[in-house]
């Protein structure tokens, strides 16, 4: 039985459960970030478990051009093809279009675009992205939608609005047809649709008020953290959040810090993605309790101490701070192999924490004792 619970509120923080054909998800939850089917450091499928991870995302736009999907779906879809076991969410490639595509037509049909790797020309619409997907065979499949600049003009925002939820509809369409064929992957494939509208708020809950007819699995808030400023993002959230189904798992792509996330918790959000914890980690920023670490710094030439006294990562265990910094001074790829593994395990034990504190009615006295300290540079 595929569907979403909600537990319990704290304010407007939430805990639930999404269950779905690949596992269950504990939300609030922070997805694993595998764009082609790996996470960037030399982290594979089978160190996941280990982490706490719970969701794998991977992308549509990407897997489509490498190893392409119709490949992918021969070789028995994502799960068999990456080894992971668990819920897998395909983002649709609506951001890579916009945001590596330097030509791109939009029309109504949808976007013709070049490829980043060798300018061949792209076509994709609401139905390919739903096919690409369906090929996947991912646990949760996003809506083609238009993400748009911040600041964008008011006019084209509600022009682009009112076609992302036509494309929406037509997303809606399609994966119903494909998931009766017979020889569909996998025939419970979840739709989220995406909420648009840059930061005007009246075109964000008008958006959201539209897609929330549709009745869909769960419900994404796209086009943020891309430009606007962390409380323009705060502010959209909280004027969107009592427009969003309660009784569906509510998503904030792509974002972002430690502290963003418990920010965007307690304004009612339960599932977030961001490529930060991997990418700070191969460039040595490491993510703790106390706050964000530059494992350059000379100061941990000769430090014995684990990057984070309170992280029981298998990094923190078992390797120290002067190690780590002589694997990046050196050049050497374990280095980011094991700060992405701690980053990657250190958000999902925020999660977890996070959790642990809404069902212990203490979210509050959480959010107190940590908001600083997760925003801070040492």
């Amino acid at each position: 039985m595929t569907g979403f619970k909600l537990i319990k509120k704290c304010g407007c923080a939430r805990r639930g459960e999404l269950s779905t054909v690949h596992g269950t998800v504990q939300t609030p939850a922070f997805m694993n970030v595998a764009t082609c089917g790996a996470i960037k450091g030399a982290v594979s499928a089978l160190d996941l478990k280990e982490i706490k991870c719970q969701v794998q995302l991977c992308n549509t736009y990407h897997l489509h051009l490498r190893p392409g999907d119709e490949n992918v779906k021969k070789l028995g879809g994502l799960h068999k093809f990456t080894r992971w076991g668990g819920p897998i969410l395909t983002d649709s490639g609506g951001f890579q279009v916009f945001s590596l595509a330097k030509l791109r037509n939009i029309k109504e049909e949808g976007v013709t675009f070049a490829s980043h790797i060798d300018g061949h020309k792209i076509f994709m619409g609401p139905e390919e992205s739903m096919r690409i997907q369906s090929n996947l065979g991912s646990t949760i499949a996003m809506a083609f939608d238009e993400c748009i600049e911040n600041p964008a003009e008011y006019g084209y925002t509600k022009r682009s609005c009112e076609r992302t939820h036509r494309w929406l509809v037509r997303c809606k369409n399609e994966l119903e047809r494909l998931s009766s064929l017979d020889d569909t992957i996998n025939k419970e494939q979840l739709l989220f649709g995406i909420n648009q509208g840059s930061t005007y708020k009246d075109l964000r809950v008008d958006h959201m008020k539209m897609i929330a007819e549709l009745d869909l699995p769960g419900y994404a808030i796209g086009g943020l953290a891309v430009g606007e400023s962390t409380q323009q993002m705060y502010e959209t959230i909280e004027h969107v959040e009592p427009f969003m189904p309660s009784d569906r798992p509510r998503y904030l792509m792509g974002v972002g810090t430690p502290a963003n996330i418990v920010e965007a918790v307690r304004r009612g959000i339960d599932m977030f993605d961001c490529v930060m914890p991997s990418r700070n980690a191969r460039h040595a920023h490491v993510f703790t309790w106390e706050g964000c670490r530059n494992m350059l710094n000379a100061k941990y030439a000769l430090d014995e101490s684990p990057i984070d006294d309170r992280c029981n990562c298998p990094v923190c265990r078992n390797f120290t701070r002067a190690y780590l910094r002589h694997l990046f001074k050196s050049g050497e790829m374990l280095a980011m192999r094991l700060a992405v593994l701690h980053n990657l395990y250190f958000y999902n034990n925020l999660m977890e924490e996070i959790r642990k504190a809404l069902d212990e009615d203490s979210f509050d006295e959480f959010y107190k004792e940590n908001i600083e300290n997760l925003g801070k540079r040492l």
